[in-house]
């Protein structure tokens, strides 16, 4: 591995989690602003936060089988835990925007303190968490700020 593949990851990730967060910041200002299809834009902004919470879930999936720092009884918890963030968004989609939110931003919010653990005990790398962070306050930021949307309808 050479030295630059570390900065490389990093960059990779940064790019890729940032460029994540572009339907959130489009979706939320949309459901707020277009009263003609707000209700389109927050059922797609709830939808895209289910899917997001989903997929972070699945990282840890990867991390329990893979990360040499974990224990049997960690590695078991950790798998387990990586469901359970699937099982919070699931049941979002079926509600109105307020309760939305807060069922998704209470399980963004579990899942970064779940991060937060497994960066203790498990070997990831410095800027996962920072990373992690950045993008977890701007997702719960627009899926509380789309949930004002339905105040307008």
């Amino acid at each position: 591995m050479t030295a630059s593949h570390p900065d490389s990851l990093r960059r990779t990730a940064q790019w890729l989690g940032y460029g994540g967060l572009l339907p959130f910041l489009v979706l939320a200002p949309a459901s707020l602003l277009d009263t003609h299809h707000g209700i389109t834009w927050s059922d797609a902004l709830y939808a895209y936060g289910a899917v997001i919470l989903s997929f972070v879930c699945a990282l840890h999936w990867g991390f329990a089988m893979v990360l040499p720092g974990l224990d049997d009884a960690r590695r078991k918890r950790t798998m387990i835990w990586s469901v359970v963030p699937s099982l919070i968004a699931w049941p979002a989609l079926l509600l109105v925007p307020s309760e939305a939110a807060a069922l998704l931003v209470t399980g963004f919010v579990l899942h970064y303190l779940q991060d937060r653990r497994l960066v203790r005990h498990g070997g990831l790398p410095a800027w996962y968490l920072p990373l992690r962070l950045h993008l977890t306050v701007v997702a719960c930021i627009a899926l509380v700020a789309g949930a004002f949307a339905q105040w307008h309808y």
